[in-house]
Formats: C-alpha cells, structure tokens, sequence
C-alpha cells in the first residue's frame, strides 16, 4: 500500500530527499537514520545517494586500514581491516547478495527456484567459494596498493564504484527484479 495514510498529506520535498537520504543509510549501512515513508519515489531518491553513502563508508575504512598501515607497516594487514571494516559497516550486505547469486546461479535449476535458492538463509558451497575467492582478490589487490602508498584512495574508489552502479528505470526509479513480485521499490 501507500507509504502514507490515504488523505494526508502529499510529503513535501524536502521530507522526500531527507527520507531518502535516510533511507539510504539505513539501508546500506548498519547505522539507523530513522524510519522515512518508503514509496517508489522515496527509494529512488535513496538509490541516487548511494554513490554518496559509499564515499563516506569508503573513508572511514580508508581511514582505518591507514591507522593500521601506519602503526604496522604491513599493507596486508591494511588491506584485511579495510575489507573487514566495510564488510562490518555494511553488514556484509553486499557479501550475502554475492553469495546468494553464486548460490542461484550454481544451482543450475531455472529461474523460479534458482530465486527459492537465493531466499534461503543458509550459504552453500558455490556461495563459500565466492566469497573466498572474491575477499582474497579484493585484500590482494588492496595490499598492492597500500604497497605502493595508493591504498586509501583504492578503498574509496572500490566502495563508491560499487555503490556508483544503481539499476534504474527510464524515469529513475531504482527496479528490483520482476520475478519478486514487485516491479519498482
């Protein structure tokens, strides 16, 4: 149904993009920035300050992995906490999806159950060696670079880049997948 009572009042603006930024943040972050009206506009406009909650998360983990690169000496080091550290303040979010989408497409079944395997809760062997295979790849190349004094820019060019790709209509409304029932947020 609607995301405010039939009669009231159409939101404003100004509430709209605050909810949105909001609802962004809650959403791709572990920080809770308030219960905002969630309708197809509201998500949209959230979709929109992805890229910008993504720089901010990408600098706070830059800023941790260099406290670390800086007290250790190890780019390893660095490059592990950077990838835990947005692991954490996403709660891995982005690590489930990967997991369930290897999960679904490992399972060879069609469509319809391939999503029954992406809703379970549990991970299976594709979706371990994924993310196995991914978080390595991800500390590897972090390490290079925190090797060659470049790490921070590297987590933040890493996380805005992830969060930069929104998958949008013609009219800029974020889409979730048709077979979900729902056609737009």
């Amino acid at each position: 149904g609607p995301a405010y009572e039939a009669g009231a009042a159409e939101p404003s603006a100004l509430a709209r993009i605050s909810g949105g930024l909001r609802l962004a943040i809650s959403t791709l972050t572990v920080f809770r920035a308030g219960a905002p009206l969630v309708d197809r506009r509201s998500a949209g406009i959230a979709m929109k300050f992805a890229p910008l909650v993504g720089l901010g998360l990408g600098a706070v983990a830059a800023a941790v992995a260099q406290i670390f690169d800086w007290l250790t000496d190890s780019p390893l080091l660095a490059a592990a906490l950077a990838v835990a550290a947005l692991a954490a303040l996403t709660r891995a979010l982005h690590l489930d999806g990967l997991a369930d989408t290897a999960d679904a497409l490992g399972s060879n079944k069609p469509a319809d159950e391939a999503l029954a395997v992406m809703k379970r809760s549990d991970i299976g062997p594709f979706g371990v060696v994924t993310l196995v295979l991914t978080l390595g790849v991800q500390v590897a190349a972090l390490a290079t670079a925190f090797a060659v004094h470049r790490g921070p820019l590297a987590v933040i060019g890493e996380i805005g880049a992830g969060k930069g790709v929104s998958v949008v209509d013609r009219d800029g409304n974020a889409m979730a997948l048709p077979a979900t029932g729902y056609r737009h947020f």
